[in-house]
């Protein structure tokens, strides 16, 4: 990404991974930034932190696309060693680390052992975590070294200017005709979360196709009510 190029989200029914589906706001500027900046990171790591839902999946994703990286997951790297997971990839992404190694010292040994393998082949690898490196539970002291000097990029929950124009995405995906008291009525009461947009605009055209209703505010507080607790995300 270069530019004006921003941050694609995967918002609607479909992927949302072209330069006219990005979208840019203060709360995730510093990490697009920084994949902007890539192949020249400063060292092998780099990892992206902030809470569920705050995005770090999609920057992750796009990452991925630019980068031609593999994506492993937690599971897959407690079942194999790392050059089975890679092959010649010099490019690795990892969610939820932080997760990944509170489940015992196994992950700890193959994380350090796939880090040091893409130290070798000058590669990068792209980890995400809801809290920083300096509070991962981490006992190997090569990995902690290591994984606590890599670039930490914090990433924050969505504004109200990110969060309203993810919800006239999502309506305009949809062919939703959805009025700014609509999405200000919405803004001011849900969670600060893309998967929360997307929750909310999927059960508001359901509910509007069933009852052949328009979109409007009385529905969106029926649906606002009738929401789940949302489970946790990247």
């Amino acid at each position: 990404m270069s530019g004006t190029a921003q941050l694609p989200l995967d918002l609607g029914q479909r992927p949302a991974l072209g330069r006219e589906d990005f979208l840019l706001a203060p709360c995730n500027e510093v990490a697009v930034a920084w994949i902007d900046r890539w192949p020249d990171w400063s060292g092998v790591a780099m990892a992206l932190h902030g809470p569920a839902a705050c995005g770090k999946t999609h920057l992750c994703h796009v990452w991925r696309t630019l980068s031609g990286a593999v994506e492993i997951t937690p599971e897959s790297l407690a079942a194999a060693e790392p050059p089975e997971l890679i092959g010649a990839a010099t490019a690795v992404a990892l969610e939820d680390v932080d997760a990944a190694l509170a489940t015992g010292r196994l992950v700890e040994e193959r994380l350090l052992h796939l880090y040091n393998f893409l130290g070798e082949r000058g590669g990068h690898l792209l980890l995400t975590a809801q809290t920083p490196p300096a509070r991962w539970p981490i006992d190997l002291p090569d990995l902690g070294s290591r994984l606590r000097a890599a670039t930490a990029v914090a990433m924050a929950p969505p504004d109200d200017a990110l969060i309203e124009a993810v919800l006239v995405k999502l309506f305009a995906d949809r062919q939703l005709r959805a009025d700014a008291g609509v999405v200000h009525f919405l803004t001011a009461r849900m969670e600060r979360s893309f998967a929360a947009a997307r929750s909310i605009v999927a059960a508001m055209d359901s509910v509007a196709l069933a009852d052949r209703r328009e979109i409007t505010v009385p529905l969106a507080r029926r649906v606002l009510a009738e929401q789940p607790p949302m489970t946790a995300g990247t």
